[in-house]
């Protein structure tokens, strides 16, 4: 057993040992480091199409790839950052954005989280109310009073 031990633990030290000597350096995103700040400011404040929940800047996915060198392309050409975030709104819509404007077809984006909460809590209360008229409040009798009393004599003393 102690061998096994042994033979498994330097298996999975070679295993790791051989990945970390195959990693890569990051390539730098572009030549210029002011083109390459300006890009991840950009492409921070966009979402990736195909991850969705990961910023352009930090999905690895081909189209994000793609998108990066296409934001780098438009900063080249001079573009300003306004410029080049209606390119991808008229491109991509305003999904791409992490932070879309409010504006008639984003309103449920932006008030829907509320709107459902609302409802849940108009929803518990109506089924509170509900549920304390259907409680019976009829008051116990004397005999029924002295009966509970009884039971609950005995059942201290046990």
């Amino acid at each position: 057993m102690k061998h096994f031990l042994l033979m498994l633990s330097a298996f999975c030290i070679f295993a790791n040992g051989s990945g970390v000597a195959q990693a890569k350096d990051a390539a730098p995103l572009a030549d210029d480091p002011v083109t390459e700040q300006r890009l991840i400011t950009i492409s921070e404040e966009m979402r990736c199409l195909v991850c969705q929940n990961e910023s352009l800047a930090g999905s690895r996915s081909d189209l994000a790839n793609d998108l990066r060198r296409e934001i780098r392309t438009l900063i080249k050409e001079g573009k300003s950052d306004e410029q080049i975030r209606n390119f991808m709104v008229e491109r991509y819509g305003d999904f791409v954005l992490y932070r879309p404007p409010v504006k008639p077809i984003t309103w449920l984006l932006w008030l829907g989280p509320f709107l459902i909460l609302l409802l849940g809590i108009a929803g518990l209360l109506i089924y509170l109310k509900r549920r304390n008229q259907a409680v019976s409040t009829e008051a116990l009798s004397d005999d029924q009073n002295r009966r509970i009393d009884e039971l609950l004599k005995e059942s201290t003393h046990d």
